[in-house]
């Protein structure tokens, strides 16, 4: 089964998100289907925020390491494309497609001091100059989009979103992926306005992955949260060894 057509099953895929080869190994080893990098894990493991402020040649080094380290398919977050020019952005996904990689991630909004949503004509016109690139190139890459309305809690956020995807999908987009979102009605809603499939991205509130199935979700991701809780139990267990003065909470 090819990685289009994991997006498409009817239980839907869990991404194991991952930043090194350990974890991604850890990810095959638990039976994963399909593994994607964390950009804000990434960057925190480089003592950076997240925003693109890891170089791409340096997050193409951790990806080639991941790639070589696990039979799994790998899809990348390459959270705006590392550029605003189309022409940069393939080559940047040309690369990664050398290395191995299924697919990427591609959001909608950019961090310049804070997080801001671009235009959605102009981002649709971006992600159909890349598609039409990648197709002249014969360059099978997974597309998926990601909008940010529900994580930056847009006015109107279910008729923002629905416009977006539209405009996405018209674009040539292979995926969408709406963080943050949780609530039944509102999932359901998006799957049902769209062909694409849809990604949902782990969340307090969200639905049994039993229940996502049934709305129809056919992706869904950790985000960086399985990171950092995997570090809050990292950081309680030295402060109790120098509480304890001994291993005993390590054992």
């Amino acid at each position: 089964m090819n990685f289009k057509e994991l997006n498409q099953q009817r239980e839907a895929v869990i991404i194991g998100n991952v930043w090194d080869v350990a974890s991604a190994c850890i990810a095959e080893q638990a039976a994963y289907q399909a593994i994607g990098t964390s950009s804000a894990a990434i960057a925190s493991t480089k003592g950076l925020a997240d925003g693109e402020l890891v170089p791409f040649e340096a997050l193409l080094i951790i990806v080639k390491d991941i790639v070589r380290h696990t039979s799994l398919p790998v899809t990348v977050d390459i959270e705006g494309g590392y550029s605003r020019n189309p022409v940069q952005i393939v080559k940047h996904i040309i690369a990664l497609a050398e290395a191995g990689v299924k697919g990427v991630n591609i959001e909608d909004s950019v961090v310049d001091g804070e997080r801001v949503l671009l235009d959605p004509y102009v981002f649709s016109e971006l992600i159909g100059d890349i598609k039409k690139a990648l197709n002249k190139g014969n360059i099978n890459m997974f597309i998926n989009v990601r909008t940010d309305t529900f994580l930056l809690g847009v006015s109107d956020v279910m008729m923002e979103t629905k416009q977006r995807i539209k405009l996405y999908e018209k674009s040539g987009a292979d995926g969408i992926f709406v963080p943050c979102i949780e609530r039944e009605q509102d999932i359901s809603a998006i799957v049902t306005s769209t062909h694409l499939p849809l990604n949902v991205m782990c969340m307090p509130n969200l639905p049994s992955f039993d229940r996502l199935n049934d709305l129809g979700v056919k992706r869904i991701s950790m985000g960086n949260f399985v990171y950092d809780q995997m570090m809050s139990v990292f950081q309680q267990t030295l402060k109790s060894i120098i509480k304890d003065q001994s291993f005993r909470a390590v054992f």
